[in-house]
């Protein structure tokens, strides 16, 4: 009796585990397009919270913005938490700096971010503030401290959408100084992510417009960026693993200003088909990268696509189940490939 009981047990504790690695908390974020909310409402039943990119707060602390109230109704008929996004437009550096070393400033948008809760009965909010510099860490973290204490009370949640990081040092060239002291060293990981609700990583964008083609996201970067967040004494599940659903073209560019210059432009899934088909170019899985790619020869100038569509997902959200961490966050609705619901679907279950 006492062997069938403490078997029992054990066969529930792995089931219990297993759910627990393979549950995902799913947050999507929406622009205002058509294509992003028919994404929204076609796949809402995968979705555990929404974060409309619709809220501006200026240099006075003044938010302004609105949701769309299709979004509240479907996102309440479905069980899905909305928090919006609130923006320094621009990722204007000055103008965060404004914001978060203006104690008047701060306390007017928290006001604000109450007075909007209210009026669309939302769950919370999450700060999308890009552009910080490494002078303004102690003021930002104070800012969302405040947020926080000030949200909690009211039985909202917060969160931050953070640039990635994956070392705590200047890095080997001027490009990546650049990138450190003005986009990621301003946030203090283990404080935001203990002061708030949760941290959505943006663990995309390895490659972009200002660097060599190459993928928007590698599991392996993906994972050093994990790595660092953990080392960082960051708690797994207070990580949301940033996933993006858009592609980049790298192309020959030309303006009197510049002259000729390389450059790159994020593409939605229907865009890569079409430069697919137009190019008359097959796309080749990438085995470093874990993404697709292509090549195509413009007049004599290559032109590059790194592709994210389905067959990409799995291996990120095999990397979220490897850490066990809280769920994914990802970049944007509307663009994506639309194979990727049913990998999405048999990798996760909804938290």
């Amino acid at each position: 009796m006492l062997k069938r009981i403490l078997t029992t047990v054990f066969f529930l504790t792995v089931i219990y585990a297993l759910n627990a690695q393979t549950r995902s908390e799913n947050l999507f974020y929406m622009v205002n397009t058509p294509e992003s909310f028919e994404s929204f409402r076609a796949n809402v039943k995968q979705i555990s919270i929404v974060c409309p990119q619709t809220f501006l707060v200026s240099k006075e602390g003044t938010l302004s913005g609105s949701v769309d109230p299709r979004v509240l109704s479907l996102a309440k008929a479905n069980n899905v938490k909305v928090m919006p996004l609130i923006v320094n437009s621009g990722f204007d550096q000055k103008l965060l700096h404004d914001i978060v070393s203006n104690p008047v400033a701060r306390k007017r948008s928290i006001e604000m971010m109450l007075e909007y809760a209210k009026k669309y009965d939302l769950d919370g909010w999450q700060f999308d503030l890009e552009g910080l510099s490494i002078r303004d860490m102690n003021d930002f973290t104070l800012y969302y401290r405040e947020t926080a204490e000030a949200l909690h009370k009211n039985n909202l949640e917060l969160s931050a959408a953070l640039v990635h990081a994956t070392e705590n040092v200047g890095g080997p060239s001027a490009y990546h100084l650049f990138l450190y002291e003005n986009w990621r060293a301003g946030y203090s990981f283990k404080d935001l992510s203990e002061i708030g609700d949760f941290i959505s990583i943006m663990t995309y964008d390895q490659h972009t417009r200002r660097t060599p083609p190459g993928p928007v996201a590698s599991p392996q970067w993906m994972e050093q960026v994990i790595k660092y967040l953990l080392a960082q004494g960051v708690k797994p599940e207070k990580i949301s693993m940033g996933i993006p659903n858009y592609s980049v073209h790298w192309f020959t560019d030309y303006t009197t200003e510049r002259g000729g210059f390389a450059n790159g432009r994020s593409s939605k899934y229907p865009m890569v088909q079409h430069l697919l088909g137009q190019n008359n170019a097959k796309k080749v899985w990438h085995e470093k990268a874990q993404v697709n790619w292509a090549m195509w020869d413009n007049e004599g100038v290559f032109e590059y696509l790194f592709i994210e569509d389905a067959q990409s997902l799995k291996p990120k959200l095999d990397l979220r189940k490897k850490y066990n961490l809280r769920g994914i966050s990802v970049w944007v609705l509307g663009g994506e490939d639309p194979e990727g619901w049913e990998v999405l679907k048999r990798e996760t279950i909804r938290k």
